[in-house]
């Protein structure tokens, strides 16, 4: 990959509509060289799909919450996989560090947050739910 492809995924991150004639206009290249990169990129697998970043606020939920979940060794996978299931959890990461899983979470309010967690802990093997409710977003991960 070379500075014109991570200036075009650039771009692309900002807004990932730019259409590739001013993508094109931005970085002096001509449109189909615009179009063959981007293409290129799409199959390596390097871009993934575009997306639509929403404020979750404005659909009416107040509280996007990060979580953190434990469980039991072997009830792991069970637990991912009811997890990536539920409607409230916007995102479901597998991580190494404090925690094995992490969570985005959209509640409307704080008793539906508080109902999602007690969900959470229905789940046979989960055995440590650690909440972060999210203040404000400085930079998002689309940023």
């Amino acid at each position: 990959m070379d500075p014109t492809d991570l200036n075009i995924i650039k771009i692309l991150r900002g807004n990932s509509r730019t259409p590739f004639s001013a993508i094109a206009e931005k970085l002096d290249l001509a449109e189909s060289t615009i179009r063959k990169r981007v293409g290129n990129l799409e199959d390596k697998g390097i871009i993934k799909q575009y997306s639509l970043v929403v404020e979750p606020s404005k659909l009416g939920f107040e509280n996007v919450a990060f979580v953190g979940i434990d469980a039991e060794p072997a009830k792991y996978l069970e637990v991912a996989k009811k997890l990536r299931d539920d409607a409230s959890i916007k995102c479901v990461s597998t991580t190494l560090g404090d925690h094995m899983l992490m969570l985005e979470v959209w509640a409307k309010n704080n008793e539906e947050l508080q109902k999602v967690s007690e969900r959470i802990n229905s789940y046979g093997g989960v055995t440590r739910i650690c909440p972060a409710i999210v203040k404000e977003t400085l930079k998002g991960s689309y940023s």
